[in-house]
């Protein structure tokens, strides 16, 4: 038996990730063709690689078929109920940096705070008949946060593509998405609400509370938090 380590399976978060990993002399690398999702861990014993998703890993680590993942912070939080129980932070890798915010059209100018999306989200109803919609693929972690704050009168409406999008095509009146520098947000003439930042969100490396471990892959754990130099 070994300790499975599921790691993004491509792009910049894999090559972050192996780099975080090989800066602490745990070497990661693909084996194969791209299309392959193999790998190997040089430097301990005891672990196998799981190439995954970014987003499968989540799923992964609360199901308890990996022990070990990195994904975002943002993922774990909107695909995991009380996820707190599921899995566990290690470590904040310090790369993959995002913020979960919402977002309004410039054009609205008296709106900038949740209160006067509150008012404005009201206004629309009863002008039109139907709750204002926000555009999002976070519909958790958006519910709770617009509930914690006193937001009513509007609906989430699901947004698998670009979300930014939404506003200009009328399909959505405000959106709620991850961004890292505001640019996309900008270029479709919205604006971030001053006190809507839902989530920080970074790579972070999540144990599973739930995935079974037998006395050797506990030592292996053991041994390898002790070379990333994590609890």
């Amino acid at each position: 038996m070994s300790v499975k380590l599921g790691v993004p399976s491509k792009g910049r978060l894999m090559e972050k990730t192996f780099e975080w990993f090989g800066d602490r002399d745990v070497w990661l690398s693909r084996t194969g063709s791209d299309r392959e999702y193999a790998g190997r861990v040089d430097g301990i014993d005891g672990i196998e690689l799981v190439l995954l998703s970014a987003g499968e890993i989540p799923r992964e680590l609360a199901a308890g078929r990996i022990h070990l993942g990195v994904t975002g912070t943002d993922l774990i939080r909107e695909k995991l109920g009380q996820w707190d129980q599921k899995v566990e932070p290690l470590a904040e890798l310090g790369f993959g940096h995002a913020d979960l915010i919402i977002a309004v059209p410039a054009c609205w100018v008296d709106v900038d705070t949740l209160d006067d999306l509150d008012a404005v989200a009201a206004a629309f109803r009863a002008k039109h008949g139907f709750r204002l919609r926000v555009a999002t693929k976070y519909h958790r972690l958006v519910r709770e946060f617009l509930r914690d704050h006193g937001v009513a009168d509007y609906q989430l409406v699901d947004s698998q593509g670009a979300t930014e999008g939404t506003v200009k095509n009328e399909t959505a009146e405000a959106v709620a998405d991850i961004t890292s520098t505001g640019d996309t947000l900008r270029a479709n003439h919205l604006k971030i609400l001053s006190d809507a930042l839902v989530l920080k969100s970074q790579a972070t490396l999540f144990r599973s509370r739930v995935a079974p471990v037998t006395v050797e892959e506990r030592q292996t754990l053991k041994a390898l938090c002790h070379l990333l130099a994590v609890d």
